[in-house]
C-alpha cells in the first residue's frame, strides 16, 4: 500500500499516476503496486515535478510497518534509533548561528533571570 501526495506538479503527471493508483483527492494518490512499481513511480515523480513537492508513504517491513520519501518538501525524515519519522524543520535547525543547537553561548540574560536578580537585589536592599 502507498500513498503519494503532490503539490503543484504537472497535471501530467497526475494523468500518469492515475493509471497505477487511485486519486481520492486532487494530488493525493492512493494504491497497492510492487515495490519495484513503486520505485519506478517515485523516479517518474522526481523527474516530472519541477518546482512541485512530493510525499510518499508506502508499506514496509519494519517496526513501523511504513517507510517516507520527501521531494522538495518543507518536511524532512529523520531516523531516531531505527524509527523513521517526518518533521518540519524550524528557522533554528535552518540557520545554524542562532538557538542553542550551534553551542554558541548567547550574550545578555533572559527576561526571567532578569526579574530574579532584580527581586533579591531588591530584598537585600530593603534589609
Amino acid at each position: 500500500m502507498m500513498v503519494l501526495s503532490l503539490t503543484a506538479c504537472p497535471i501530467g503527471l497526475r494523468g500518469d499516476l492515475s493509471r497505477w493508483l487511485f486519486e481520492i483527492s486532487p494530488g493525493v494518490f492512493v494504491g497497492n503496486v510492487t515495490a519495484r512499481v513503486r520505485e519506478a513511480l517515485w523516479q517518474r515523480v522526481l523527474g516530472e515535478a519541477k518546482s512541485g513537492r512530493a510525499v510518499m508513504v508506502y508499506s514496509m517491513r519494519n517496526e513501523q510497518h511504513l517507510a517516507f520519501r520527501t521531494f522538495r518538501s518543507d518536511w524532512q525524515t529523520v531516523d531516531c534509533d531505527g524509527l523513521e519519522l517526518v518533521r518540519k524543520p524550524n528557522d533554528e535547525d535552518t540557520n545554524p548561528l542562532r538557538g542553542w543547537h550551534s553551542g554558541a553561548l548567547r550574550p545578555g540574560w533572559s527576561n526571567a533571570s532578569r526579574w530574579h536578580k532584580a527581586r533579591y537585589y531588591d530584598a537585600k536592599r530593603k534589609r
